[in-house]
């Protein structure tokens, strides 16, 4: 299989680490990948040495060891976590330490022939410590992506596998600005401009969110105190990063228990290893009582049951049509890259730093953080103030406000 170059590996590598998770000297870089992912994976190992990291710790998972689990393994075994998960997680946090994560498919199709619902309710990867060094704001991390042939062929099935995955890695490097003389300097110009997106919407104080298209008509309540942000984090202790690498989104924590209407999923889902694909939801109180799809909906009517709040909105985000990501009209099967290309929602947890103190104790908590695109040039974005005023934000995906 055609390989990237190697100053291409490290490019993404330096960026990931220098720019996305801002690794400082002396800190633990925590790295999570897969089997598959082994060369970027080394890249970014050896630029944060590089930068002066005490230590890296590469934890790889293996899409074969879950299917065995998923397969022979009995209930108790799909809703067993082991204790060090969690603990590690707190331990990363507690000692400030970094984390970069990957995504990307290495075997998309691998449980495709398993019980859908079966594979929705094994809860390795929902942990609630996650989302409490998250909230906590005590690591500075970032996830980006990493080009695998078994991804490159679900994104580009019409090309020979060699040329798939050039493809993909030449979007992925034109996603992430890599094809810029100074990447870190195209994406601090970007987050600026994502920044005055987001203080227009905080300026406006809407009480709602309205979105209208095809199949879609759904109403988004928002707290008092919601503030929409940028993916331009800070720690607790003032270290900057950026979440996700690439980012286009704008996006708040919504009132757990005021979203209504109905809602048509965009783009097709992966989560969990299995694809939605036509998913529709339909809310009322602010609960998904009906989900239903084309393809996968047990997978993720399971997950939603893990905790009440599973089937509550704990994000709404708003995406343009400025970025580099919806233009190119790919559809890359990867929620990091898919949710910076529309609008989307997420059912689960939400996100304390997006609402003020007043507010902490409504937002929606849960051990899954499942996003969907919702979002697109058909589909119009209104905000709805508290008298009841219309005002447009987004239409044929460019702003209004």
């Amino acid at each position: 299989m055609s390989a990237p170059a190697a100053d291409t590996l490290e490019r993404l590598a330096d960026l990931l680490v220098g720019f996305g998770a801002n690794v400082q000297p002396g800190q633990i870089v925590a790295v999570s990948s897969e089997i598959g992912k082994e060369p970027l994976t080394r890249a970014i190992a050896a630029s944060a040495y590089r930068r002066g990291a005490r230590f890296v710790d590469v934890v790889y998972a293996d899409a074969h060891v879950r299917r065995a689990r998923l397969e022979h393994g009995s209930d108790e075994a799909l809703a067993t976590v082991p204790s060090w998960f969690g603990e590690r997680l707190l331990a990363l946090g507690e000692q400030r330490s970094a984390r970069i994560a990957l995504t990307g498919p290495v075997e998309p199709h691998l449980l495709e022939d398993l019980d859908p619902e079966r594979v929705g309710s094994d809860k390795s990867a929902a942990l609630r410590e996650a989302g409490q060094v998250v909230n906590q704001r005590t690591t500075n991390w970032t996830i980006g992506p990493c080009p695998t042939p078994g991804w490159a062929a679900l994104v580009h099935p019409e090309l020979e596998p060699d040329a798939a995955l050039a493809k993909l890695w030449e979007e992925i490097v034109y996603v992430c600005r890599l094809d810029e003389p100074d990447p870190v300097a195209a994406w601090r110009e970007r987050m600026a401009t994502l920044s005055g997106a987001a203080e227009r919407l905080n300026a406006a104080h809407f009480d709602a969110l309205h979105f209208e298209g095809p199949g879609t008509d759904l109403t988004v309540g928002l707290l008092p105190s919601s503030t929409f942000i940028s993916a331009a984090f800070e720690t607790v202790d003032g270290i900057a990063h950026a979440p996700n690498l690439p980012s286009e989104e704008v996006f708040t924590t919504p009132d757990p228990e005021r979203t209504e209407g109905v809602v048509r999923s965009t783009k097709p889902l992966l989560i969990g290893g299995a694809t939605v694909e036509g998913l529709r939801v339909r809310f009322e109180g602010g609960r998904a009582v009906e989900i239903d799809a084309d393809h996968g909906a047990g997978t993720l009517r399971s997950m939603t049951q893990h905790d009440d709040g599973g089937a509550r909105l704990g994000e709404v985000a708003l995406v343009d049509r400025e970025g580099r990501i919806g233009p190119l009209g790919t559809v890359f099967y990867d929620t990091l890259l898919d949710e910076n290309a529309a609008s989307h929602v997420a059912l689960g947890r939400g996100f304390d730093f997006a609402v003020g103190e007043q507010d902490l104790a409504r937002v929606n908590d849960s051990l899954i953080h499942i996003d969907f695109m919702i979002g697109g040039d058909d589909v119009d974005v209104t905000g709805v103030t508290a008298a009841g005023e219309r005002v447009p934000l987004l239409r044929g995906g460019s702003w209004q406000l």
